[in-house]
């Protein structure tokens, strides 16, 4: 690969990169103020992490955890009002799950990796806030541990759980069709011969049409959980 066409690579890898932040950021701007559990109305939907998912899928562990930072801290300085405390819990959060996803579809582009690494990502996240919530959310709600125990299991669990589900169906039933489109675009790497551009192809196609609906059922699924239990039907 010349220079040129090397330093036109990185450029387009930046402005995907980019393009996706902005829609991870947006995405949890508008989902924020939008209650999941009754018992605690703080706690909400946070999509950004599909998102960046999608990234790590298309550009490995390294660049999610890029886009994680940036998005967390463009989050702090204007939506958020838990300021770093609220950070930090938001990178371990986003971080563990997006890592541990896209770690095992990157370097082998199939199926089972893809659903193996989101499964195994909702798990690592949902323990890591388990012991994250038990240590830090008693310091920025004000309320007392003794409170905030009882409430693992029950409330802290059920909601993680439920977030990391959502994002990981929703990663799955979005990549090909992102995929697809940044690749009509141009946006995507140019391939450097021949066997990267078959590895690609197999990123994009790996996500077949069935995953991609029985992703749907899962994320309806979710969604009238969230509204059963907060007694909206």
């Amino acid at each position: 690969m010349s220079k040129n066409s090397k330093s036109t690579t990185n450029v387009q890898k930046l402005a995907v990169m980019g393009m996706l932040c902005a829609v991870a950021f947006v995405s949890t701007m508008l989902m924020h103020s939008i209650p999941v559990m009754p018992s605690a109305p703080y706690l909400s939907l946070d999509p950004k992490d599909a998102v960046i998912a999608i990234g790590g899928f298309i550009f490995g562990p390294a660049a999610a955890l890029i886009m994680t930072a940036a998005v967390c801290l463009v989050e702090m300085v204007t939506i958020s009002s838990t300021g770093v405390i609220g950070l930090l819990m938001n990178v371990l959060s986003t971080g563990v799950f997006v890592t541990v996803s896209t770690i095992f579809y990157y370097r082998k582009p199939k199926l089972k990796n893809a659903v193996v690494g989101l499964i195994l990502g909702v798990i690592s996240m949902t323990a890591m806030m388990i012991l994250w919530n038990y240590l830090i959310t008693p310091i920025y709600t004000g309320m007392d541990r003794a409170i905030i125990v009882p409430m693992l299991p029950t409330v802290f669990l059920p909601f993680n759980l439920l977030k990391g589900t959502i994002n990981a169906s929703l990663t799955l039933f979005l990549y090909k069709t992102v995929v697809t489109a940044l690749r009509k675009a141009k946006l995507l790497p140019k391939s450097e011969n021949q066997m990267q551009k078959n590895q690609e192809g197999k990123k994009a196609s790996a996500i077949t049409p069935i995953v991609m609906i029985s992703a749907l059922v899962l994320l309806a699924a979710c969604v009238l959980f969230i509204l059963v239990i907060n007694g909206k039907i």
